[in-house]
């Protein structure tokens, strides 16, 4: 049985729609909107059983904060480990037009997320603190110099990335790390729910928070991302977001390349050379 044949069953015969990829990248996940008589529910069906456990893990540590997506059943069926949630709404801020109140929201998520209790969280005695984040940022602009040619970037833009410094990095808190647009879910009530949490971590506050004000930026426009840092409460100065934004830049085009190393060339989305370009320029005060 495939994920998708699961996904019918528990439709019992409704519709079924498919959100991911057919043909996702081994190891991912497939997910479906089913159509139930009391209306509609996603079903997650997991990459791998980690993928499972950690997600749980960290919906289960993080029932109190508000934004999150409500799991209603969990399960595994002929080694399919699988999810049953609560159906957070059809659309996404990476496809909706500019909207300073929704984006808002985002930010009040991250601020209430970053806030919880660590320990109820993870036993780490560390997480990615600012020692981690200087060490990763030159080993990730290394790989993408391995990658240039295949994701179009010139080497003289890679030679003044290495001279960019690592952004500063707050204390670790319960991190989303993956918070960009496409994550925040919209009802038609106006509801943001923030979905996918297969790698959550204790992380620097700075993280999720410059991921989302640099996602909401690109999709929605520029009050979208200053309303995130309203909804946190905060501001960031644009040096400092730009530092954050090279490291996010660079991770996406050296994951990129390495799931493409089949093709001669990483199938790039058009602003991100562009972003990674002009904020390397703003990280080094040009």
């Amino acid at each position: 049985m495939d994920a998708k044949t699961l996904a019918e069953k528990f439709a019992h015969g409704t519709a079924v729609q498919q959100l991911t990829s057919p043909t996702p990248l081994q190891g991912a996940n497939h997910v479906f909107r089913i159509w139930r008589e009391s209306g509609t529910e996603i079903f997650k069906a997991y990459g791998s059983d980690s993928r499972l456990r950690r997600e749980s893990h960290a919906l289960n540590a993080l029932d109190h904060v508000s934004g999150l997506p409500r799991v209603m059943d969990r399960g595994i069926d002929e080694s399919i480990n699988w999810a049953l949630f609560e159906d957070a709404g059809k659309w996404n801020l990476e496809t909706l037009p500019e909207n300073p109140g929704l984006a808002e929201k985002t930010g009040e998520t991250l601020h209430q997320l970053h806030k919880s209790e660590p320990s109820a969280f993870s036993n780490l005695a560390r997480g990615i603190d600012q020692e981690w984040i200087a060490v990763d940022l030159r080993s990730t602009l290394r790989r993408l110099e391995r990658y240039r040619g295949r994701v179009g970037i010139a080497a003289e833009l890679v030679s003044a990335a290495h001279a960019v410094p690592a952004p500063l990095a707050g204390k670790p808190v319960v991190s989303h790390t993956n918070s960009v647009a496409k994550k925040f879910v919209v009802d038609d009530a106006g509801a943001v729910t923030l979905i996918s949490w297969e790698w959550a971590t204790l992380a620097p506050p700075e993280w999720d928070l410059s991921r989302t004000i640099w996602s909401i930026g690109l999709h929605m426009g520029p009050l979208a991302a200053t309303a995130v840092m309203r909804g946190y409460g905060t501001s960031m100065e644009p040096a400092h977001l730009d530092r954050w934004i090279v490291y996010h830049a660079a991770q996406s085009l050296v994951h990129l390349a390495e799931q493409q190393l089949s093709s001669r060339a990483a199938d790039v989305p058009g602003n991100l050379v562009a972003e990674f370009n002009r904020a390397v320029l703003g990280a080094i005060g040009e």
